[in-house]
Formats: structure tokens, C-alpha cells, sequence
């Protein structure tokens, strides 16, 4: 009945080396898996920021009196579109944003 038993034993060995081989890497795929995760999380968190500084921009302008709407969102577009090419916006100084101009 058990005469398969004395060829199993010596395969022992090798079934625990592979159990904790198959164990340690499923732990480093978790780990793996846990940084990937964590670094989407800081980008959709730095996209957040990003669009809430936006908001608030658009905010300022909606709220402030006596400023053309059209003319301060197609500014701000511009100086959004030079920033991404790298090129200085007019009329800004170094350290100053023309955004933070428009709520004063």
C-alpha cells in the first residue's frame, strides 16, 4: 500500500527548498507591488496639487472685481504654454508668478 513512501523521502529536501524559493519570491513581488502602488499614489497626489493651484488661480480671477475673464484665462493659457517650453513670460520677474498678481 505505502510502497511509494521510501521514494518520497528522499524528494523531501527538495520540496521545501523550492516552497521557501516560491515563498521568498512572492514576498518580493508583494514588495515590489507595494512601491509601485505607493509611487502612483505621490504622482496622482502631486496631480491633485497641481489642479488645486489651478482652481485656486481661477478662483482669484472670478472673484476679483473689475478684471475681463476672458483676458486673464487666455494669459494665464499663455503663460501656462511658455512655462512648458521654458521660456521666461513677459512682464514676470524672477521668483514671481502673474497668477499671484491678479487676487491683489
Amino acid at each position: 500500500m505505502f510502497d511509494f513512501l521510501p521514494f518520497l523521502i528522499p524528494l523531501a529536501p527538495f520540496a521545501m527548498v523550492s516552497f521557501i524559493v516560491w515563498t521568498k519570491h512572492r514576498a518580493k513581488m508583494a514588495e515590489l507591488h507595494l512601491n509601485a502602488t505607493a509611487e502612483k499614489a505621490a504622482q496622482y497626489a502631486q496631480h491633485t496639487g497641481q489642479l488645486e493651484e489651478r482652481v485656486r488661480v481661477l478662483e482669484r480671477i472670478v472673484t476679483a472685481s473689475g478684471y475681463d475673464l476672458a483676458t486673464q484665462i487666455e494669459a494665464l493659457r499663455y503663460e501656462d504654454s511658455e512655462r512648458r517650453l521654458g521660456a521666461p513670460v513677459p512682464g514676470e520677474r524672477a521668483g514671481e508668478r502673474t497668477g499671484d498678481k491678479i487676487a491683489h
